[in-house]
C-alpha cells in the first residue's frame, strides 16, 4: 500500500512505484485527487485481476472543510467562485447539519470527477466550461464525526468519515456548505483506510525511493503483500491437488464444508492461492478469476 503524497495524481504515483519495482503490469484502485494524501492500493502483475474488490471496498477519510469559500472543483485546487462571511457559524450548527449526511443518502457526483459521459470524463467537460446533468447516486456514510471546529470569517472543521464506494467527500463539503447557507470546500483530505488496508501498513514514496537508492531491495519487497490480500473479506475454501487441477482447467469442483453461496477465495491445501471462485446452486465451486502460474 502506498501512502500517496500531496501534489501527485494517482497515476503519477503509480508510475513512480512501477519504475521502482520494475513492474511490467500495475494498476491503482480508487483514485485520489492530487490534493489528497493517504492509502492508495497498488496492484502488480496477476494481483491486478482482483483490483475490483478494492474499488468496491469501503473507505475512510480525515478531511478539513472550509466554510464561506466555494470553489469550482469543491476543493482547494479549484478557482474560487463565491465567498461569504461565515463568522456567525457555530459548531452546534455544523453538528446539527451533519446529521442529514449520515446513513444512506442520495449524492450528486461533482462535475470535476472521473465519471464518464459519452466516453468523456466529466472533469474534461468541466474544464471546457460545460455542465451536464448528473444523476444522484445512493451512497452510505457509516460514520461522520466532527473532530474540531475553528471559528473566524472562514471557519474550518475537521471531520472523520467512513463511507461506501463512490462517495465524494468534496460533494459532502459542498452540500454541507449549501445547507448552512455559506458555501464550503475541502481544504485537506487524507484517506486513512481502503478495504482491509490502513495507513499503518502503507509506505511513503520517499521511503521507497530511499530504499531503492541504497539498494535495500529486500526491505522494499517487504512492503509487497500477497495477491489475495485484498480478498480477506471473502470466505476461504481449500482444494486438494486434484481439485486444483480441474479448477485450473476451468471446471467447477465439489468442496466439503463450503459456504452455501457467494464468492470465495480458493487455495490449495498446501496454501497456494488459486484465485476467486463462486458457489453454484449445486454446491460446487466454479472458477471466476484465477492466478496464471508460470507452469
Amino acid at each position: 500500500m502506498l501512502d500517496k503524497p500531496v501534489g501527485f495524481s494517482s497515476n503519477q504515483a503509480l508510475q513512480v512505484v512501477k519504475r521502482l519495482y520494475f513492474a511490467a503490469k500495475a494498476g491503482h484502485t480508487g483514485s485520489l485527487d492530487p490534493l489528497a494524501t493517504g492509502v492508495l492500493p497498488l496492484c502488480f502483475g496477476e494481483a491486478t485481476k482482483f483490483s475490483q474488490y478494492l474499488l468496491d471496498a469501503d473507505k475512510a477519510y480525515e478531511s478539513t472543510f472550509a466554510f464561506g469559500i466555494a470553489t469550482a472543483t469543491g476543493d482547494a485546487e479549484g478557482e474560487v467562485v463565491a465567498t461569504a462571511d461565515a463568522s456567525a457559524l457555530t459548531q452546534a450548527q455544523v453538528e446539527h447539519a451533519l446529521a442529514a449526511f449520515r446513513g444512506h443518502i442520495e449524492q450528486t457526483p461533482p462535475m470535476y470527477s472521473a465519471i464518464k459521459r459519452d466516453g468523456q470524463p466529466l472533469y474534461k467537460l468541466a474544464r471546457l466550461g460545460q455542465q451536464v446533468e448528473r444523476e444522484a447516486r445512493s451512497v452510505e456514510i457509516k460514520t461522520l464525526e466532527l473532530r474540531a471546529f475553528r471559528g473566524g470569517e472562514h471557519p474550518e472543521v475537521d471531520v472523520f468519515m467512513e463511507c461506501s464506494k463512490g462517495t465524494y467527500v468534496r460533494a459532502v463539503a459542498e452540500d454541507l456548505g449549501q445547507a448552512l447557507g455559506c458555501g464550503a470546500h475541502v481544504s485537506a483530505l487524507r484517506r486513512t483506510q481502503a478495504g482491509p488496508f490502513t495507513l499503518e501498513n502503507s509506505v511513503s514514496l520517499s521511503t521507497l525511493e530511499s530504499l531503492k537508492a541504497n539498494d535495500q531491495l529486500q526491505q522494499m519487497d517487504a512492503f509487497i503483500q500477497p495477491a489475495d490480500a485484498a480478498l480477506r473479506g471473502l470466505p476461504l475454501v481449500e482444494l486438494s491437488e486434484s481439485g486444483g487441477f480441474y479448477m485450473r482447467q476451468g471446471q467447477p469442483v465439489q468442496v466439503r464444508n463450503a459456504p452455501c453461496n457467494g464468492m470465495v477465495r480458493v487455495a490449495l491445501e498446501s496454501g497456494e492461492f488459486l484465485g476467486v471462485g463462486e458457489i453454484l446452486d449445486d454446491g460446487r465451486v466454479a472458477p471466476r478469476r484465477l492466478i496464471v502460474t508460470g507452469g
